[in-house]
């Protein structure tokens, strides 16, 4: 998918938030790409979808943001800064549901082994002065809302 500007990054964001909402299950999401490829953005008109009113920063120096969102909650990680993936285990990254929580999480290769599974990829590349958006499903679950984000519109 091309992503020709941050409208268009915010509208694939919307797209997100209204299949997480449809799906009304836990998703383990993986934003990877570049640094400056958009990945918070993504996260960020995620959350505006899901409803969130109040300020989206980067979880770049704290790793973890939570945002409740009705009685459901939305992890958004950055472990770009991540030494050890065993400081997840002080983050409390193992409390979290992920059958119930929705994740999304910049650099989760840094994380694997105290991560829960990842479900779904997003990459984010550059193309020219845009972006592309590229998306694999990693499981069943993945597929599923993959074909979900295929359909919405």
């Amino acid at each position: 998918m091309v992503l020709a500007d941050e409208e268009a990054t915010t509208a694939l964001g919307t797209r997100l938030a209204n299949v997480l909402l449809s799906w009304n299950r836990g998703l383990v999401v993986s934003l990877a790409g570049e640094l400056g490829a958009g990945k918070t953005a993504l996260a960020r008109a995620t959350l505006r979808g899901l409803g969130h009113d109040g300020r989206v920063v980067s979880p770049s120096y704290t790793l973890v943001e939570p945002y409740l969102l009705d009685g459901r909650c939305l992890y958004h990680m950055d472990l770009y800064r991540l030494a050890d993936p065993e400081e997840l285990e002080f983050l409390g990254v193992r409390d979290i549901e992920p059958a119930r929580d929705w994740m999304l999480v910049e650099w989760a290769e840094h994380g694997m082994g105290f991560l829960p599974s990842i479900d779904l990829v997003i990459r984010l590349s550059y193309a020219g002065i845009g972006r592309k958006a590229q998306f694999v499903a990693e499981n069943e679950r993945g597929s599923a809302v993959l074909s979900l984000l295929q359909k919405a519109t």
